[in-house]
């Protein structure tokens, strides 16, 4: 998909018993995403993404106990972490970079999640959330 992102890295998941194959529209919606992900990965000085989770199909999202409104869904949201970096810091960083997310979330200190807006012709939110013990409210 782009030079540090692969389909099989945006479509891997634990739950193997179940098929989590994007169909075309997904896969436009992963390419989207990888070419954010690459712009994450400058703003963080070209240190390592590691991909926890993108697509889901509904098998897969529906094992892991996310909403069927999960950008995760659709092919746009991503799971992310990078080694030697916070959480919290990743989340300044693409802040600071002013990258087109349509949400970036620091989910319990332990990854960020990043998506690209539903469709190709929307334009991304920007939205900054955090989600832990205390709930979801604005970073």
């Amino acid at each position: 998909m782009t030079p540090n992102f692969t389909l099989e890295e945006l479509t891997t998941t634990d739950h193997r018993e179940f098929k989590n194959e994007p169909n075309p529209s997904e896969i436009a919606n992963l390419q989207r995403l990888a070419e954010l992900l690459e712009q994450v990965k400058v703003a963080i000085g070209g240190k390592p993404v590691m991909v926890n989770s993108a697509f889901r199909s509904k098998q897969v999202n529906d094992a892991v106990g996310s909403k069927d409104t999960s950008q995760h869904r659709l092919g746009c949201a991503a799971d992310i972490r990078v080694p030697g970096m916070a959480p919290d810091a990743v989340v300044k960083a693409v802040i600071a970079a002013k990258l087109p997310f349509d949400q970036l979330i620091r989910e319990f200190d332990r990854w960020t999640h990043i998506s690209v807006p539903n469709t190709e012709s929307a334009a991304p939110r920007g939205q900054v959330l955090i989600i832990d013990s205390k709930g979801t409210r604005p970073y």
